[in-house]
């Protein structure tokens, strides 16, 4: 994850169980840092499930058979 200076401050809702698990997990002090860091992780995910959306739509889709076989040779 990328350091930046530049924050700004928003108000989000999260379910108390969640709340919980963030706590139990880093603590009160870095809840927003984790919150960052996953919305971060969310939106390379994303951007990842875009470009694969476009190179279907322009290569067609995965050939299954051959990624399994590529799969095979890489665990060799």
């Amino acid at each position: 994850m990328s350091v930046t200076t530049d924050f700004e401050k928003r108000s989000v809702s999260f379910p108390r169980t969640i709340v919980a698990d963030v706590q139990a997990r880093v603590g009160v002090r870095e809840f927003s840092a984790y919150v960052a860091d996953a919305v971060a992780r969310k939106l390379r995910q994303d951007a990842l499930e875009d470009l694969l959306t476009r190179m279907e739509a322009k290569h067609g889709p995965v050939d299954e058979a051959g990624v399994d076989a590529i799969s095979a040779r890489l665990s060799a």
